[in-house]
């Protein structure tokens, strides 16, 4: 199982499909560091040579690409922004409800989590009726 930039990657997965499990690096990503560290993309993960485990890591410096705790930290700073100034988007995030327009009639579930059941409370010095 080799370690490229702190992340285990599965060494039973080709090199291109491999590199998905670092966060920040999608399909397409995957394949231009792929491409620019001149490895074959067929190659398994557990196959690679030092050497080219270094061209990876090259690759995706050179690339610029924002990846792991650097974008994890990204995403939170702007999220903490939205709901800093109070605009609608971080408003929806503060409410654990969906931020980009869905409904909430219905759905929504994986934002909201399971529904909570409401009961009605009876007033038990209310009148019953009963003389």
């Amino acid at each position: 199982m080799p370690r490229i930039l702190g992340v285990d990657i599965p060494g039973s997965k080709r090199v291109e499909i491999a590199l998905r499990y670092i966060y920040g690096l999608g399909p397409a990503t995957a394949r231009e560091v792929v491409d620019m560290a001149k490895i074959n993309p067929d190659l398994r993960a557990k196959d690679l040579t030092e050497q080219q485990i270094s061209q990876i890591v090259r690759a995706i410096q050179d690339g610029k690409y924002v990846i792991e705790g650097d974008l994890r930290r990204e995403i939170g700073v702007n999220l903490k922004r939205l709901q800093s100034i109070k605009c609608f988007r971080g408003v929806r995030h503060n409410r654990s409800l969906p931020v980009r327009g869905q409904r909430t009639s219905t759905n929504a579930r994986t934002r909201k989590g399971p529904r909570k059941t409401v009961g009605v409370q009876r007033n038990p010095r209310a009148k019953t009726g009963i003389h």
